[in-house]
């Protein structure tokens, strides 16, 4: 799993106006994080609306999206409920063979305790037939797993082999580091803090504006981890203001607004989200001619 110490993209879905997915946009875009450098690619994550797409959609992307990739690069594929059974059950109905791990997110909306949140974790990683990452974003789902749960749960499952921190807690990612095997991966899944968190000893990122910017993102931390941390740092600061730009009205909406402007696909989302408002669209549109101007 060495390619979990780079760079992963979540990739949106692309949609046409019609409103049905747009797979040769979604072709144009692996081709396009192939060629620039991405260590992997992360399918139907919260990027790609995956609570937005429906089971035989789900099929066809992921038959798709193999295709489309011909072994190219290593697949993380996102499988999330709040629904234990129903989740456990949902891997029978899908071939899995060609993609390396599950991404699974936390139980989102029941609120579940710790001790939910383990035995959750438990029977996902039993039925599991590929690795599974977890998957901590508390700010959508209104739930953190501990650090003391994830140890625990290391104890009973061999194929739990790293964690998509998206909590922002800079001190929680380094203390699970410090106390985990080297072979657990602490993956960033949040752009905002990613330098700070690989600075720090995390494996890598999956990132949000590396969707729009592969190589350069990539080469952040690929500096990170080679410890140039001046220099790593001289770089994400010149992206910074367009991370601010794509979070602003929310992700995927401003990620997906950067890569119709690039010419991807069209800037269409499946309710309940929406494009962002025409003014934050001119402003990521100015900010892109700005830090193409500086371009690392």
């Amino acid at each position: 799993m060495d390619f979990l110490k780079g760079t992963g993209v979540a990739i949106i879905t692309p949609f046409k106006k019609n409103g049905e997915i747009d797979f040769n946009a979604y072709e144009m875009l692996i081709d396009f994080y192939i060629n620039n450098g991405i260590s992997y690619l992360v399918i139907l994550g919260t990027t790609g609306e995956s609570h937005s797409i429906s089971f035989d959609e789900k099929v066809k992307i992921l038959k798709s999206v193999v295709k489309f990739n011909k072994g190219r690069l290593p697949l993380i594929v996102g499988f999330g409920s709040n629904n234990t059974q129903k989740l456990v059950n949902e891997f029978s109905n899908f071939e899995l063979e060609n993609f390396s791990a599950v991404l699974s997110v936390c139980p989102y909306y029941n609120k579940p305790s710790q001790v939910g949140l383990y035995e959750h974790f438990f029977y996902v990683s039993k039925a599991s037939p590929i690795p599974l990452i977890l998957y901590d974003v508390p700010s959508r789902t209104g739930i953190s797993i501990s650090n003391q749960t994830i140890l625990k749960l290391l104890e009973k499952c061999d194929n739990i082999i790293g964690i998509k921190d998206a909590t922002g807690d800079i001190k929680k990612g380094i203390d699970l580091i410090k106390n985990t095997p080297k072979s657990f991966n602490v993956i960033s899944g949040d752009d905002f803090t990613a330098l700070d968190l690989v600075l720090n000893g995390g494996s890598g990122v999956i990132s949000v504006v590396a969707g729009a910017f592969p190589r350069e993102f990539s080469k952040i931390i690929t500096l990170a981890k080679e410890r140039k941390i001046q220099e790593a740092k001289v770089q994400f600061k010149k992206m910074k203001n367009i991370i601010n730009l794509l979070f602003k009205d929310g992700n995927p909406s401003g990620i997906k607004a950067l890569i119709s402007i690039k010419g991807f696909c069209e800037n269409i989302l499946r309710l309940p989200l929406t494009p962002v408002d025409k003014s934050l669209y001119e402003d990521i549109k100015e900010n892109i001619k700005i830090f193409e101007k500086n371009i690392l």
